[in-house]
């Protein structure tokens, strides 16, 4: 370490050394040529004014010369300085545009039934009691009594089922789509199906979203008024969600987003009771975000499980990590999850999920009717083999389509550029000076050579000076004295 520094101490010495003889080499100019490199800097210069506080004989004349451009010079400073602050607040404006086109892309939809498991999907009661009962012991660590039956029932539960999955549990034993609980699916008059409708958790379970991104119907809106139809049957007989715990209505939750997109449901999600016919027209609304500082977006951040960024799916990662740092574990609902762990409580968490830097949204219109009518009700009821009261109690009619060809653009611009800060400040300088570019560089070259001559007389000069001695008196006065002798 000793030798790195003595290496840097040498080495900045030669870099001196070498400055300086390279200015010894150069000559100090004369006090009368500096004083007329002065002038012919001042008489010369682009910069209007200087040259009339030199040129005019009048004290007069140059002292109000002396003044309008000092004037000049502060307002200017002041008006850069105004324009620099301006800028760096990264100040942003809001343009609103509306887009006619032809055709329109059409949204994912993402249907859940309000009741999450079905009772013929579960075949015993029993099958249901311990695999809650099995849960309550693993999560809370309660000791399993060997005298009690029940315990014994969930041990030789838990024995049998030693890779037991909820999130397996939940996708075979949850709400499934088929041909018994869509009745109907027709899109722009292609008829659809189950198969059309992608798998995806959410709280409510199951749940299957049409014109998913892996799963795209790839169809282009060309009228408006028509678009997704699909008839539902939610079959209450079969509910198992306890009204006790607040699991009270029956019917479709369903909400509309981007196929890119992760269904978010709570606070957009849109429900329709049975015996409804719901007509939904909805608006595409798409914003753009500017990147920091102007805005908050971040174009760089990747999620791990989600190939699109949206806020949503990064605080349900940012949740994840917490919960799986903290747990050791995370719920089925959440990316990476682990489970059959004790039960943990995580306290909150401060996440940072900036906006999503372009975003869609489907503002809808929800409107409703009863379904169906009386005629209807007896064509539905011999086709489907049903009762009537069947066919009020468990039918659910959704229409999904657009208001019109146009969507709205909301984008955040940058309120000044680059190119317009370089605009004002040259409009300054010339309003106020007559200045340009070229004009601080002729300034830049002045002050450079002042500072060269400056550095040449501190750094060569000074130190020859100290260094120069006078020949001793006693010299003199010998010389003196052989010349009277002569």
């Amino acid at each position: 370490m000793e030798q790195i520094e003595k290496s840097k101490v040498y080495a900045k010495k030669g870099l001196l050394e070498k400055i300086k003889l390279c200015l010894s080499k150069k000559p100090l100019p004369s006090p009368t040529d500096r004083k007329k490199f002065d002038d012919d800097f001042a008489i010369t210069t682009s910069f209007h004014g200087v040259h009339n506080i030199v040129r005019n004989r009048s004290k007069l004349r140059k002292a109000i010369w002396l003044v309008v451009v000092l004037g000049s010079v502060s307002l200017l400073i002041w008006q850069i300085y105004s324009r620099l602050v301006n800028y760096f607040t990264w100040p942003i404006t809001t343009s609103i545009e509306v887009q006619y086109v032809e055709k329109m892309e059409f949204p994912a939809v993402t249907f859940c039934n309000l009741n999450r498991f079905q009772t013929d999907a579960v075949a015993k009661f029993s099958l249901i009691y311990f695999l809650w009962h099995v849960a309550s012991k693993v999560l809370h660590r309660q000791d399993i009594n060997a005298n009690s039956t029940d315990s014994k029932e969930a041990v030789d539960f838990v024995k049998s089922h030693q890779n037991f999955s909820i999130a397996e549990f939940i996708r075979n034993n949850g709400f499934y789509l088929n041909s018994n609980t869509l009745l109907d699916c027709d899109f722009f008059g292609i008829p659809c199906g189950p198969k059309d409708f992608a798998h995806v958790f959410t709280e409510y379970g199951n749940c299957f979203t049409f014109n998913d991104e892996t799963i795209q119907a790839k169809k282009k809106v060309s009228v408006s008024g028509r678009g997704l139809n699909l008839l539902f049957n939610i079959n209450q007989e079969e509910f198992t969600d306890s009204s006790a715990l607040g699991f009270l209505d029956a019917g479709i939750i369903f909400v509309i987003h981007s196929p890119k997109k992760e269904p978010q449901f709570d606070g957009l999600g849109l429900s329709t009771p049975a015996g409804m016919h719901a007509r939904v027209t909805i608006r595409q609304v798409k914003t753009v975000h500017q990147e920091y500082p102007w805005g908050e977006c971040n174009p760089n951040i990747k999620l791990q499980n989600f190939s699109n960024y949206s806020t949503f799916g990064c605080l349900k990662e940012c949740k994840a990590r917490h919960i799986k740092k903290q747990c050791g574990c995370l719920p089925f609902l959440l990316p990476d999850h682990i489970e059959l762990k004790e039960l943990c409580t995580v306290g909150t968490h401060n996440s940072s999920c900036p906006v999503s830097c372009e975003e869609t949204e489907y503002p809808a219109t929800i409107s409703y009717s009863s379904f169906p009518s009386q005629t209807a009700l007896k064509y539905l009821s011999k086709k489907l083999n049903k009762s009537q009261k069947y066919i009020s109690e468990n039918l659910v009619n959704i229409e999904i389509n657009y208001s019109d060809l146009n969507y709205k653009v909301t984008q955040q611009q940058k309120a000044v550029s680059v190119s317009e800060l370089l605009g004002n400040v040259g409009g300054q300088l010339g309003l106020f000076c007559g200045a340009s570019i070229i004009t601080i560089i002729e300034i830049i070259e002045y002050i450079l050579t002042n500072f060269c001559w400056i550095c040449i007389f501190f750094l060569v000069k000074i130190p020859e000076m100290i260094q120069w001695t006078p020949p001793p008196q006693n010299h003199l006065g010998n010389k003196h004295r052989i010349e009277e002798c002569c």
